[in-house]
């Protein structure tokens, strides 16, 4: 299996190197230790996955700001912040010869009340998910001075990254976050030079990869995940993206995720808006990915629900005809098998039965589905391994405990 697509080196716009054309997509850990700093869980973790053979390892959200998580457990980096546990962080990841990406990101409305902090974005747009809109702050515009300083933000994280010994970095402009809700006009109804034209909605974007650029390395990755599209009517659409993808193709960008979706649609899950699905089980988002690879000047990566090997090859080569992408991003499969790659290169293993929850209420059963997969990062993080069998709603109530009590703890340190 080793002359499989899967297993050519990639050679980056910048002239690094991935070893082949696997990656372990970002994933929510929700495992930084007190003060929002990594610690041996987010190593052992880690080191796991870089030992399982992917090219590429990508961080879960490491926050930019402290008063903006996307949960009580998020890592944060931030001018000040102790780079010891970090650099512990970066050689891990790097452990198996990968790249090591940082994915980097603020959530701006997708802020949960219970973390007790002020919710910024665009505009004044709440989040609006039936059943749980009271989770989320109302948010406040952003003012220009505050969208300057939280581009500066995004750089110095950067920077901070490269001197910790990450390979890269992710700007994460996707799943509704802060630079995904400039982007879409669902969320951005600002009438200065951030809103309104989708080159003035694309600003935010364009600045942060111009200052991120400007403060790391020429070898050193810079990448964007970035929507295909938020799947739902009058937001960010197919062309929005392509247009994006080609300013960002004169911005020495190293490569390019795509996904789709939001905390109020979640297509990363499957699903769109009104609870129907992508129309895939798997690679979801693969059909966008070729149609914007045709036109992007930077490799393309892929994720969403990829667990077979004939799946993740057809997505590379297409064997349909056209442009494949180049890099296939992984996530709740590597999840339950860390070893994937490494499985894959040698013919065992070639794909992955994950559980799947079938509740009546289809969102109540995607988070239970996320939480399971959540479970077996928390056992990989203590040096166990997975466990294919658990019950959901066991995992979903222990959850709930759980970010009670990481939420104390964050309040506490903010408040200290």
């Amino acid at each position: 299996m080793t002359n499989s697509p899967l297993f050519e080196p990639l050679t980056l716009p910048n002239g690094s190197t991935l070893k082949n054309r696997l990656a372990k997509a970002a994933t929510e850990e929700s495992l930084a230790g007190y003060g929002q700093l990594p610690d041996f869980r987010l190593n052992t973790l880690y080191r796991r996955w870089a030992e399982g053979g992917a090219g590429l390892l990508i961080t879960g959200n490491v926050m930019v700001s402290p008063d903006a998580m996307s949960g009580p457990a998020s890592v944060v980096l931030q001018q000040g912040t102790d780079l010891a546990p970090f650099l512990d962080w970066a050689k891990a990841g790097r452990a198996g010869g990968g790249q090591f990406w940082m994915q980097i990101n603020h959530p701006g409305r997708q802020t949960y009340a219970m973390l007790g902090e002020e919710a910024v974005s665009a505009s004044d747009v709440a989040v609006d998910i039936p059943g749980f809109s009271k989770n989320f702050r109302q948010p406040r515009a952003l003012r220009e001075d505050e969208i300057q300083t939280l581009i500066g933000r995004f750089a110095t994280t950067a920077e901070l990254a490269e001197k910790a010994g990450f390979s890269g970095v992710q700007i994460h402009a996707a799943h509704g976050y802060l630079i995904n809700q400039f982007l879409s006009p669902l969320t951005n109804r600002r009438d200065d030079q951030w809103g309104g034209s989708l080159e003035n909605r694309t600003r935010f974007l364009l600045e942060t990869v111009r200052a991120v650029r400007a403060r790391v390395s020429e070898r050193f990755s810079v990448a964007v995940k970035l929507n295909s599209a938020d799947f739902q009517k009058g937001g960010f659409d197919m062309n929005d993206a392509k247009w994006v993808v080609e300013q960002l193709g004169t911005m020495s960008v190293d490569l390019v995720e795509l996904s789709g979706g939001s905390y109020e649609s979640p297509a990363m899950q499957g699903r769109i808006e009104g609870g129907s699905t992508t129309g895939r089980r798997e690679a979801y988002f693969v059909d966008f990915a070729r149609d914007i690879a045709a036109i992007a000047q930077m490799p393309i990566m892929v994720t969403g629900g990829i667990r077979r090997r004939e799946v993740a090859e057809d997505a590379l080569v297409n064997k349909a005809g056209g442009i494949g992408v180049s890099v296939l991003g992984i996530a709740s499969a590597m999840a339950y098998e860390p070893n994937l790659p490494n499985n894959w290169q040698t013919g065992k293993t070639p794909d992955i039965d994950l559980p799947v929850v079938t509740w009546k209420n289809k969102r109540m059963a995607g988070m239970a589905t996320m939480m399971l997969a959540y479970k077996q990062l928390e056992r990989l993080s203590s040096g166990k391994s997975p466990r294919r069998r658990g019950s959901a709603f066991l995992a979903l109530i222990g959850n709930q405990i759980k970010m009670k009590r990481l939420t104390k703890r964050y309040r506490q340190w903010r408040e200290s």
